[in-house]
């Protein structure tokens, strides 16, 4: 399984807002993670927390683009972004994966951007229920699983239809976007049921609130629970998580591997 790592370039994500929104602070510990064992790079110019505000296209560039460019020749590069124009830029810049947590809904012309990126360029289609602002008042569905699975299989097919290729297309349920704890949960112990689509599952849990809601824990003190969540979507098959905390977590994935192989 492999381990993507966050480089927030905001002032207002959840965790580590602010602390790298200087391009080099930034391209410096994308570094650093790459040097932990992260496999690849998820760079953002606009926080997707609850509540968080939208933020211009040429905001979130002027934020991710020298970012992108420091360390594209580094590591393989995502944008986390659901802006065409930001996706294009970037990946002009570098970038070769497109991590859209609204799966190509946003922008209308999103989709044409990934369908006409160069080859080898995959797209991330991410499951939220609304939209940052709105997403964790009170959601709400019958069936968590089949409902969720569902929207992610239409998101593909859309995609696929508006010439993405489907060998380049990733899903992920969306770990805290516009879930209760009992969702996230129902979602981490069933990975198994999204990996059986034959599509390589993404899973982003890492230090998000519905850890905090099983143990009390704030932002700062989730690497456990970030672990045991990460070590959940693989015994489900994911191919890949998004994490802050990469050193933790490559460890455990190694060590568990190692268990798994012996």
């Amino acid at each position: 399984m492999k381990v993507m790592g966050i480089v927030n370039v905001t002032p207002d994500s959840f965790s580590d807002g602010g602390l790298f929104l200087d391009p080099e602070a930034a391209i410096a510990h994308g570094r650093a993670l790459v040097e932990a064992g992260a496999d690849v790079l998820d760079i953002g110019g606009e926080s997707t927390r609850p509540g968080a505000a939208p933020v211009g296209a040429a905001e979130e560039l002027r934020r991710v683009l020298p970012v992108i460019e420091g360390l594209a020749g580094f590591a393989p590069v995502s944008i986390d972004t659901s802006k065409a124009e930001v996706a294009a830029a970037a990946i002009a810049a570098g970038a070769a994966l497109v991590n859209d947590v609204t799966a190509l809904r946003a922008d209308p012309d999103m989709a044409a951007v990934c369908a006409g990126a160069r080859p080898g360029v995959e797209v991330i289609l991410m499951h939220m229920l609304g939209t940052p602002r709105t997403m964790q008042q009170d959601p709400h569905y019958d069936d968590v699983l089949a409902e969720v699975l569902e929207f992610l299989l239409e998101r593909v097919e859309a995609a696929v239809e508006a010439g993405v290729d489907r060998d380049g297309i990733w899903i992920d349920p969306g770990i805290g976007f516009g879930k209760t704890v009992e969702h996230n949960l129902a979602l981490l112990r069933e990975t198994a049921r999204f990996t059986e689509t034959g599509l390589p599952v993404l899973v982003g849990a890492s230090r998000k609130a519905f850890i905090g809601q099983v143990d009390g824990s704030d932002e700062a003190h989730r690497v456990g629970g970030t672990i045991a969540a990460c070590l959940a979507a693989m015994d489900g098959g994911a191919a890949m998580v998004r994490v802050h905390d990469v050193a933790q977590v490559v460890q455990a994935v190694r060590v568990r591997t190692a268990i798994d192989d012996s």
